[in-house]
């Protein structure tokens, strides 16, 4: 009971503080709920050539200067186009809420948070000899909020990322990935993660 109740407090001052986060979670709740009567109702993502996309990684940032290791924790969802497939720059829209210590010290937390809520583009592609093995690029831009100081500092967030994923069915993988990025007024960071997808 005490753990739910923890848990209930945290994601309510985390909704409230983020209000993106309410709409991600909205669109969430309601892509899965639809997913039942959508896999009876319409075609198969294969021969639609669309999915969907729900991931959780977690991974480490290495701050410059120097390589100072940070925890970085990222979920969000999206969304894989047929009309797209040709599109250079990507085929997957996406959007993710990420989580990262901005402090000073330590790895896994400190009063020092860094939240970021970005939108991406994703261009996936196949790998010769193979089809357990996929690679992909992933733009992503958004804002982050720096918490902790007296006042919440909001930074504009760009990278770019190029990684792996690997199939072990149709419905579940995991990603692979690194990335650069760069906040304004920050030093440039990189970051490596690994994390599950689950696609519908």
């Amino acid at each position: 009971m005490r753990i739910e109740s923890t848990m209930s407090s945290f994601l309510a001052r985390l909704t409230l503080q983020h209000p993106v986060l309410t709409a991600f979670f909205a669109f969430v709740t309601v892509a899965l709920s639809s997913h039942g009567s959508a896999q009876i109702a319409a075609p198969s993502s294969a021969e639609a050539g669309t999915s969907t996309d729900l991931f959780v990684m977690i991974g480490s940032d290495f701050d410059r200067p120097g390589l100072l290791p940070r925890s970085n924790y990222n979920i969000g969802i999206g969304h894989t186009f047929g009309f797209l497939k040709k599109d250079p720059i990507g085929d997957e829209l996406t959007f993710g809420y990420t989580y990262e210590n901005a402090g000073t010290h330590g790895w896994l937390h400190t009063p020092f948070g860094e939240h970021t809520e970005s939108a991406g583009v994703m261009k996936n592609f196949g790998l010769p000899g193979t089809k357990i093995v996929t690679g992909y690029t992933w733009l992503q831009s958004g804002i982050t909020s720096y918490t902790g100081n007296a006042k919440v500092q909001n930074r504009l967030d760009s990278g770019v990322s190029i990684g792996a994923i690997v199939h072990f069915n149709n419905n579940s993988s995991t990603w692979i990935q690194e990335s650069y990025s760069k906040v304004v007024t920050v030093p440039w960071y990189t970051t490596f993660s690994i994390g599950y997808t689950y696609s519908w």
